[in-house]
């Protein structure tokens, strides 16, 4: 028994979207795996980085500020995360809206950070204190000649738990007295 050409189309297609999904999953996956891989410093952080997983014009708007493209960001992470020990960045529930070359992308994480020993020396705390996060990240991933990379994310804290990092971005503390209804 055979196929119809028809038949094969339909299945062709439905290929295609099993294989721009699984790819933008992967690209969500690696995003944030890249958030927490060890050590922290050294260069991590680089512009190799930024293009494996971003659009040259992206938009990124999160609690610690907003970004607009790629130049810089690499730089703008590692000075983020840099004010951590370590940190886990878990994603969830992805939603992802194709249409043709470019997907409308939405997860939910959990999100915990790990204390510096110094921040938790300078607060008097135990090592291995930590500031938890759950969010959703919400954006538009692109399909381009090197794959699918995210043109805008827009990350928001729901919920937090712990104390911050000892130094924030007005916007950043702007969101944890929203969080807290201050």
């Amino acid at each position: 028994m055979g196929i119809t050409t028809a038949e094969f189309a339909v299945l062709e297609e439905r290929v295609r979207i099993l294989v721009d999904r699984a790819d933008i999953t992967g690209l969500i996956d690696g995003y944030l795996m890249s958030l927490d891989t060890e050590p922290f410093g050294g260069g991590r952080f680089d512009d190799a980085w930024a293009r494996r997983y971003f659009t040259p014009d992206v938009r990124i708007t999160s609690p610690v500020g907003q970004h607009q493209g790629i130049d810089g960001l690499a730089a703008s992470e590692q000075a983020t995360m840099g004010k951590f020990e370590r940190t886990q960045h878990v994603g969830a529930n992805y939603m992802i809206d194709l249409d043709g070359d470019r997907a409308g992308v939405r997860w939910n994480a959990i999100m915990t950070h790990v204390h510096l020993a110094s921040t938790q020396e300078a607060r008097g705390g135990q090592p291995g204190g930590h500031f938890d996060v759950g969010g959703t990240f919400t954006g538009e991933a692109v399909r381009t000649p090197e794959g699918w990379r995210l043109r805008s994310l827009d990350v928001r804290a729901v919920w937090t738990t712990g104390q911050g990092p000892l130094v924030l971005t007005p916007k950043a503390e702007d969101t944890l007295r929203d969080l807290r209804g201050e």
